[in-house]
C-alpha cells in the first residue's frame, strides 16, 4: 500500500523560502515520475514540478528559476525561493508508479500561504 505524506508547508512572507518534503512509503517495482502539484479554491490542480526516474526535471513557467525539485530513496522535495503571494495554494505530492499496473498516488496536501 503506497502512501505519500507531505510536510513543510506554512505561512511565509513574500520573498521568503520553504522546503516541502514528501515521504513515500510502501512498495512498488518502478516509477515513471514523481512531482508536486498545487491547487487553489475553484481552480484545477496545476503541475508545479516533476522529476523522472532518470532525474530529468520539468517546471511550470511561473516557478522556473525559483523552485527546485529533488528526490532521494524515500522522499521527493520541493525547494521554493522568492515566494510570491500567487504561490499560495495547497501543494500535493504525486507519484506515478507500477504496482500491479501503472497507478497515480497522491498525498493529502500541505498548505502554503505567502503574505504580501
Amino acid at each position: 500500500h503506497v502512501q505519500l505524506v507531505e510536510s513543510g508547508g506554512g505561512l511565509v512572507q513574500a520573498g521568503g523560502s520553504l522546503r516541502l518534503s514528501c515521504l513515500i512509503s510502501g512498495s512498488f517495482s518502478k516509477f515513471d515520475y514523481m512531482g508536486w502539484y498545487r491547487q487553489v479554491p475553484r481552480k484545477a490542480r496545476e503541475l508545479v514540478a516533476t522529476i523522472t526516474s532518470t532525474d530529468s526535471t520539468n517546471y511550470v513557467d511561473s516557478v522556473k528559476g525559483r523552485c527546485s525539485i529533488s528526490r532521494d530513496a524515500a522522499n521527493v522535495y520541493l525547494e521554493m525561493n522568492n515566494l510570491k503571494p500567487e504561490d499560495t495554494a495547497v501543494y500535493y505530492c504525486h507519484l506515478n508508479a507500477y504496482n500491479l499496473g501503472w497507478r497515480d498516488y497522491w498525498g493529502q496536501g500541505t498548505q502554503v500561504t505567502v503574505s504580501s
